[in-house]
């Protein structure tokens, strides 16, 4: 007897982007495509394909659903606190979902949650003094810095500092050789901050 499958109309986006998340937290980003997802929910890739049309589609919505659990309530009144606590938050969404750095940063989300987060970080800068310039482009440089961290944060293995400097003590590179131990010094949020303060400067 053939099993029947559930019907498109059964499904909504949210649901299939839900069955996604779960995938990428149990085996990470490299599992995720539309026909992992159709067999997670029992139905036929078609089904998937219906609400997500693409893989690259899928992705964006994922992203969006990262950046759409931050919260946007509760935030502090003083302009600068305010940019920062938006950050340590969004940080905390892609590092609550195994790969969530790499999956945000390799979409470009113009959706809803994206936007509205987007939104909050430049009104805090622009109430805080900022042009619009000037808060677009620190928007951008705090993004990619926390991206790029969060990214190595998970992606990073114990062995891979004594990589680094074996490969600075095998070769000639004075200022690494001076500066090496500082550039694995100190935790991934002292590091956070610390970046946030200079971006920030």
């Amino acid at each position: 007897m053939t099993k029947r499958q559930p019907r498109a109309d059964r499904l909504d986006p949210g649901t299939v982007v839900a069955a996604a998340l779960r995938l990428l937290d149990g085996q990470g980003l490299e599992a995720v495509s539309t026909r992992a997802v159709a067999s997670l929910l029992d139905v036929r890739m078609n089904t998937v394909l219906w609400h997500v049309k693409t893989k690259s589609r899928l992705l964006e919505l994922m992203a969006d659903a990262i950046v759409g659990e931050i919260s946007l309530d509760g935030l502090p009144e003083a302009a600068p606190e305010r940019v920062r606590e938006l950050m340590r938050r969004y940080r905390s969404a892609l590092l609550r979902h195994r790969d969530g750095a790499a999956l945000v940063a390799g979409t470009y989300a113009a959706e809803p949650a994206t936007l509205r987060f987007s939104d909050a970080v430049l009104a805090a800068l622009m109430s805080g003094g900022a042009s619009a310039r000037e808060a677009a482009w620190t928007l951008t440089a705090m993004v990619y810095f926390t991206l790029g961290l969060t990214q190595e944060e998970q992606g990073m293995a114990e062995a891979d500092e004594a990589r680094l400097r074996a490969a600075v003590a095998a070769g000639s590179y004075p200022a690494l050789s001076e500066a090496a131990g500082h550039l694995t010094e100190g935790t991934f949020d002292e590091r956070f901050e610390d970046g946030l303060d200079r971006v920030l400067a």
